[in-house]
């Protein structure tokens, strides 16, 4: 006979907790973001995908006021293997191309495929899966994209799940 005794519903918690503990796990690991639109290739890509391509960080001060360092992979490599219009094509009628990234709770924000691309600016903005060295948390990711350039984190959007490329129509 054990000296411990448990009360019946220990085993039902312990239960729960681990079940909840993997479909959290499995949720990480299953996630993943869509490039649709004006684009060569359409991608779904998962973490395991991301991990692939040339990883690069970037440490920023949040809204906290606390310096973070996120890592991930250059938007623009993402677009450029789904065959969205950049570098020296980047002109006339392709100008007028946006970005817009869709987060899991609807929130949207857009960039101008022109901010993205390097030959136009010098920052480099980042879907994120890596926040100080550890996958972004549920609720924050586990893609985000980070530009460190802006003042305002406001398109510092969470939860990516979309990344559409169109044209601006009048």
């Amino acid at each position: 006979m054990s000296p411990f005794k448990f009360h019946p519903l220990t085993f039902v918690w312990v239960f729960i907790l681990s079940l909840s503990l993997s479909v959290c796990g499995f949720a990480q690991n299953t996630a993943s973001v869509a490039i649709t639109g004006e684009v060569a290739t359409p991608l779904n890509l998962t973490l395991q995908d991301l991990s692939t391509f040339k990883q690069v960080s970037q440490k920023v001060k949040e809204r906290d006021g606390k310096e973070h360092e996120f890592k991930g992979v250059a938007l623009i490599e993402l677009l450029e293997k789904a065959g969205v219009t950049t570098g020296s094509k980047l002109r006339g009628e392709n100008l007028a191309k946006y970005v817009l990234i869709k987060a899991a709770d609807g929130y949207e924000v857009i960039y101008a495929l022109a901010e993205i691309d390097p030959e136009f600016t010098s920052q480099v903005i980042i879907l994120a899966t890596e926040k100080d060295g550890q996958p972004i948390p549920s609720g924050e990711g586990p893609f985000r994209i980070i530009t460190p350039n802006d003042k305002k984190p406001a398109r510092w959007i969470r939860e990516v799940r979309s990344i559409k490329i169109a044209f601006a129509k009048d």
